[in-house]
This record gives C-alpha cells, structure tokens and sequence, in this order.
C-alpha cells in the first residue's frame, strides 16, 4: 500500500459498494473484482479512506487475509500508475438516497438532511454506510440498511436504536422508531465484516 493514498480520492462524495464480480467489473473496480474472486468474500466496501471487506460466516478470516492483503497490495502498488479504485464518476457522485426531491415531505427532507449531513459521515469513519429506504409517516418508522462493516457488525442494533434513532428523534418528533431493511443473502446468511484502514 502507499500510506497517505486515499481509498477513493478527494472527490469521492460517497461510498461504493459490490456485491459481485460482474458489479465490480461494470464500476471499473478492478480491485473489487480480485477480491470478490477470493472464495467466501461477499462483500466489498469503498470510502474515502478505508476498504471494508465482507465474507461469509464459513469461512475462517485466517484463510482468506493472505489473499486479501496480496489484492489490496498489488493494486494500490499500481496506483501511483492511475489505476482506480473504481470509476472517479461513480465515486463522485452524491448519494442518492439521500437527494432531496420536490416530492419529499418537509419530515423527509430533513430525515435525508440529517442522514447525510451528521450521520453518514460517522458510520463511513466506522467502514461502513448506511442507505436511506424509506419513511412510513403513519407510524412514524425510518427504514434504513445499513452497508459494509455496519451490516454485520455485532453492535448494528445498538448503532440503529441509541445512536441513529436517539439522534432522529431529538431533531425530529415525528419519528417514532429506526427499523434496519435486509436484503435476502442478508436474512439467510450470517456474514461477518474486516475493515482495513488506509
């Protein structure tokens, strides 16, 4: 690795994340590829400054690290070549979860407000994110999913209830509860999370 050299650059506004090989290759992440090629890696997660890597719960960390470190070495080696971690478009681009849009209700601008303004930058500093699903306004629910290290980290409820949900309802009344969305790998397996810092 190049120490000083940041993850995604200084124009990254987000992070990026893969799930496959296929949507790492499509993201012009060639790293992303490697490690997803590694067997039992599942995840990968990129921000500004940190790559968050996320394996299935077979699979033995000691097992896969030499392969790991063996990826993240050779590429930021030829980094000083140009070569990306992903596509510089891809990782400029805000969030959208986030983007505030004529039809949101003034509840839900300032949720997104607040989202990305005071909480997205604490989980990123964590490796890892947090994307924006929703708001029922009948019984005042956020719907969030959380990204990278936070997915599968063991202290995400706490995470969700005392530091996203506390914060919410201080700002806004109106949310009652922070509830966490799955995806479908999410609710059958049990992954575990490494988050390498630059």
């Amino acid at each position: 690795s190049i120490p000083g050299v940041p993850v995604l650059g200084a124009d990254a506004r987000s992070t990026v994340e893969f799930t496959s090989t296929r949507d790492a290759l499509a993201g012009g992440s060639p790293l992303a590829a490697a490690l997803l090629r590694i067997d039992g890696i599942v995840g990968v997660l990129f921000s500004a400054e940190a790559v968050t890597i996320t394996k299935d719960q077979d699979t033995p960390w000691p097992l896969v690290k030499p392969d790991i470190f063996a990826a993240l070495t050779d590429h930021f080696a030829n980094a000083a070549a140009g070569i990306a971690v992903v596509d510089p478009a891809l990782a400029a681009k805000p969030p959208a979860d986030t983007e505030i849009l004529a039809t949101d209700s003034e509840v839900v601008a300032m949720i997104k407000e607040l989202l990305d303004t005071r909480i997205r930058p604490t989980i990123q500093d964590d490796g890892g994110d947090i994307e924006y699903c929703g708001f029922d306004e009948s019984t005042g629910t956020v719907q969030l999913k959380l990204k990278g290290a936070c997915r599968t980290c063991d202290s995400s409820v706490v995470t969700l209830k005392n530091g996203i949900e506390n914060m919410l309802q201080y700002f806004i009344p109106e949310v009652q509860k922070v509830e966490q969305v799955l995806d479908e790998h999410e609710r059958v397996a049990n992954e575990e999370s490494i988050s390498w810092k630059r």
